[in-house]
């Protein structure tokens, strides 16, 4: 997966993770939380140009109530046709030599593909560097509708139309 992303990347310095955690939340008041967590994305980070991607597995998103997990699995998801979503991009006016201990702003614009469905997506992140490792955290809101994911109309109140993400990594260099 990452040697298409990244052909070029054979003498960048790359720092990456396996156990990035991400989530996203759904949930509409006075409803069951709709909140799901992957604690197993892969992401990879290019520090010489700020390139950035990251993989999941979607069956890897883990809900409280099992049987809400298999109805995003089986029907929203469909992840026996969709296993995958990647994001694919670049933090913007990234330089590995201005990072410290002292969080700073990025933005982050990059595409995400879900359900078959590329979109553009801009995050803000939080990034730092401490002991050798880069600290990234941050978020974006997603609509479930914009990836063609149909809710049906039964549950469309008890799910939120804008999908809040969160990502939170630990990239260590390679």
């Amino acid at each position: 997966m990452f040697s298409i992303l990244f052909g070029n990347m054979a003498l960048a310095q790359k720092y990456s993770s396996k156990t990035g955690k991400v989530t996203f939340e759904a949930s509409v008041p006075l409803f069951e939380d709709v909140f799901a967590q992957d604690n197993n994305n892969t992401v990879i980070l290019n520090s010489d140009t700020g390139e950035i991607a990251s993989v999941s597995a979607v069956k890897n998103f883990h809900f409280k109530v099992k049987l809400m997990e298999e109805h995003f699995n089986e029907s929203y998801a469909e992840t026996a046709k969709y296993p995958k979503t990647t994001f694919k991009g670049k933090i913007q006016g990234f330089d590995k030599t201005k990072l410290s201990a002292n969080p700073q702003k990025y933005t982050i614009q990059g595409t995400l593909n879900f359900h078959g469905v590329d979109k553009a997506v801009s995050s803000i992140a939080t990034i730092s560097m401490k002991d050798g490792k880069i600290y990234m955290e941050g978020g974006f809101v997603a609509r479930p509708a914009d990836f063609r994911v149909t809710i049906p109309k039964m549950v469309m109140k008890k799910v939120a139309e804008n999908v809040n993400v969160e990502y939170n990594y630990t990239l260590v260099k390679q």
